[in-house]
């Protein structure tokens, strides 16, 4: 747990998952225990990787592959792999690598995320250690970024709170769901956010957005790539337990009938084009099913291009490119990837 209590002078709360309702974005990633192989391509040296191990202590690993950490289940090597587990930390480690001239790239809980085969040079900065979560009565949640969606939902489920329902239908974290306005048919995160703080990557300064200057709008905002989001304000509404739970269990039901299971993937891999659903388009192009090795555009819903083995990231972005070039070509419509791409080829 981090310093939540101190940052935001109440009490952090750890809010335990319903039993009854299925509630997505609450699965740890990582889990192998096999040691990173050295990699060759590595920009952090021995002094860089003894000041960093100075700095956080275990929370930083170096080589490690970003297989291990994003739902798709690719990815090359990071450098260097850092998750503080404090605001503060985050702000030590981004005026650390601005002195040092290390490059530092942001990732969440790697539900939206596709690392290229050749991974990441410089530092990775993990958000899933930073896992404060509070209620401030009578219908206020401030939330850092690393904490899951589904435990935010079930802390509003427990307090008897609406208004962000739409989780229940939102993998990862609270931190990658900001910065795209992740949600759902039934609301996304502009419809409840009061102000974003982040952590200047140039200096390590926390800078507090209130919600008009987020810049929300359909899965994007305007929260910059220069900065890490640490931590939100959400502004709830008293809404009966049991409606909240029936509308999340439709969710569940709609998308689990329209949605592939047991493979990797990041969800839907391309936005929605006004007017018009991504799914629709790909399915009537003719995609569904087309595969690169293991990378497979999916035969349940045409716009999850999944990982159905030991797909790689070149596969994986040659079926994108082939998807988009017959969607674009049957329908004259260029689809716009949702996935977030880092990292250099292999």
């Amino acid at each position: 747990m981090s310093d939540g209590a101190e940052i935001y002078g109440v009490r952090v709360t750890e809010a335990p998952t319903t039993d009854d309702v299925e509630l997505i974005g609450d699965a740890e990633l990582g889990g192998e225990d096999a040691a990173a192989v050295a990699n060759p391509r590595s920009i952090v040296g021995p002094a860089h990787r003894g000041a960093l191990l100075a700095l956080l202590g275990d929370a930083v690993r170096f080589d490690e592959p970003m297989r291990r950490h994003t739902t798709l289940k690719i990815g090359g090597p990071a450098d260097a792999l850092a998750e503080p587990a404090t605001p503060r930390d985050v702000a030590a480690l981004a005026r650390w690598c601005a002195a040092e001239r290390l490059p530092l790239t942001v990732v969440g809980g790697g539900s939206n995320l596709l690392v290229r085969d050749g991974g990441v040079r410089g530092v990775v900065l993990g958000t899933g250690k930073l896992r404060g979560l509070a209620l401030v009565p009578p219908a206020t949640i401030r939330v850092e970024a690393g904490v899951s969606t589904g435990k935010v939902l079930s802390l509003a489920m427990k307090h008897d709170l609406g208004g962000i329902e739409f989780l229940g239908g939102v993998p990862g974290s609270v931190g990658g769901g900001l910065i795209m306005n992740a949600g759902t048919y039934l609301g996304e995160f502009k419809d409840v956010t009061t102000w974003v703080e982040s952590v200047r990557l140039c200096d390590g300064e926390v800078v507090r957005r209130d919600s008009a200057a987020c810049g929300f709008r359909y899965r994007h905002s305007d929260l910059p790539a220069s900065e890490i989001v640490v931590a939100a304000e959400l502004a709830l509404r008293p809404r009966p337990r049991a409606e909240i739970e029936a509308e999340v269990k439709a969710l569940r039901r709609r998308r689990a009938e329209r949605e592939p299971r047991k493979v990797s993937s990041n969800g839907s891999t391309f936005k929605n084009p006004p007017g018009e659903f991504a799914g629709r388009l790909i399915e009537a192009a003719g995609c569904k099913g087309w595969h690169e090795g293991d990378a497979v555009c999916s035969p349940v819903h045409a716009n999850w291009l999944v990982n159905t083995g030991r797909a790689t990231a070149a596969e994986l972005l040659a079926l994108i490119g082939r998807v988009r070039d017959e969607v674009a070509r049957i329908h004259g419509v260029a689809l716009e990837l949702e996935v977030k791409i880092l990292g250099e080829d292999a």
